[in-house]
């Protein structure tokens, strides 16, 4: 019976799992609950094919438990109740551990339904999820389990495990493999275990005796492998994140990096919804033009689509991480959206209020009003902001050329019509 080659090499231990060390390292918390027997329930949290599934068999071989599968893109709570009248009769002396992938497949009541399960300890939940948890999964649930977060294995570790693989599936044959082979299937798999591991089965399955695994079999064979992106799951928000992170900290490289990671994935739309936020949001009032030009950059790639899209799109990713940043125009809305949100608003003063209609002077409306264009500099001093605000500061100049500019020239013109 055909057995895949990612099965047939699945580590036995926890010292044969690659990657994870910081979970599994001799001395780390996963490991020192492990080895201790006494086994929580547990959510792993992380992307497919980086031992998540590995390590709940694991644990259930070291424990002597009997260990149940169940997928919750298909499973219900009556397979979790079979699971419980199974353990009735006997199967299971030392206690079942039930590993649930995929877990935020189940509808809150589905969650809810595990609980009475989990509670009384004749079930020991190891859930698994590619979303993170804290978004996906029910508090009633994380309450009662311990998050455990497997990260993309580095390709050094993959590297043993593609050397390992190629060992067994070639069983002996005499198969050339030219320089790189190896390193291109660590490098391009993305951090995943299974998909190094199928890309070996794929090219060693129709080499024949005395035949040569290519370096350009192996490219294509982990082509594009490497891109872990989902529009609607972690991925995508997490490099959205670290290229608005990377402009704003002024590192172009990182900045082109990420930006290539979503036009790679297709991505066009997002990538220029967020340059346009990065503009304003952390560019902003230190280089006020930058406005202009992404937006210039990304109608001009919406308008060449992809790929040429691609080069406004740099364009305006190199402008930005190379600008002068300012978030002084954030902060200061933030800081009025707070108070306004507090109550703090007050009656607008009354010459500030709209004086074009008839009854308007009788009310008082706009009597005092001040027109700053009849004045030197066009400007008079005059309240603008309610009573209960009159002496608030949303606004504080950024330390950049152009806000320290405007501030210098604002402090000369206010002072001079003061004296």
């Amino acid at each position: 019976m055909y057995q895949p080659l990612a099965d047939r090499i699945r580590p036995q231990t926890l010292d044969d799992v690659v990657g994870q060390r910081a979970l599994l390292a001799q001395g780390a918390l996963l490991r020192r609950i492990i080895d201790s027997g006494n086994i929580p329930n547990m959510i792993f949290y992380g992307p497919s094919g980086v031992g998540k599934t590995t390590v709940a068999g694991i644990i259930a071989r070291q424990t002597a438990r009997k260990l149940y599968r169940l997928n919750a893109t298909t499973a219900s709570i009556s397979d979790i109740k079979a699971i419980i009248d199974e353990l009735d009769t006997f199967l299971a002396p030392e206690g079942a551990l039930l590993y649930l992938d995929e877990i935020q497949y189940f509808n809150k009541k589905q969650q809810q339904s595990l609980l009475e399960f989990i509670e009384n300890g004749r079930i020991t939940l190891i859930a698994s999820t590619t979303e993170n948890p804290y978004f996906y999964i029910y508090n009633a649930i994380l309450s009662r389990c311990t998050v455990f977060e497997f990260t993309p294995v580095e390709p050094s570790e993959i590297a043993r495990a593609v050397e390992r693989a190629f060992a067994l599936a070639l069983e002996g044959r005499r198969v050339t493999l030219e320089d790189g082979v190896r390193e291109q299937i660590a490098r391009g798999c993305g951090g995943d275990v299974r998909k190094a591991l199928g890309a070996v089965e794929l090219l060693t399955s129709g080499v024949p005796e005395g035949g040569t695994v290519t370096l350009a079999d192996a490219t294509q064979a982990a082509q594009r492998s490497g891109m872990r992106y989902d529009r609607d799951g972690d991925g995508h928000y997490d490099i959205l994140s670290a290229l608005q992170k990377s402009i704003r900290g002024s590192d172009p490289d990182a900045a082109v990096h990420y930006l290539a990671r979503l036009l790679e994935a297709g991505d066009l739309i997002s990538a220029a919804r967020r340059l346009l936020v990065i503009a304003a949001e952390d560019v902003g009032l230190a280089y006020p033009q930058a406005m202009s030009i992404v937006k210039a950059c990304v109608d001009s790639a919406f308008q060449l689509g992809l790929p040429e899209a691609r080069i406004p799109l740099a364009e305006a990713v190199l402008l930005m991480a190379t600008a002068p940043k300012s978030n002084s125009a954030n902060a200061a809305i933030d800081a009025a959206l707070a108070d306004v949100r507090q109550g703090k608003t007050d009656d607008i003063p009354a010459h500030l209020k709209d004086a074009h209609y008839s009854g308007a002077a009788h009310l008082g409306r706009g009597k005092t009003y001040v027109y700053p264009h009849d004045y030197p500099f066009h400007w008079a001093p005059q309240q603008y902001l309610p009573d209960a605000l009159r002496d608030t500061h949303y606004y504080a100049y950024g330390d950049n050329k152009t806000e320290q500019t405007a501030k210098s020239y604002w402090e000369r013109v206010k002072g001079q019509t003061n004296r």
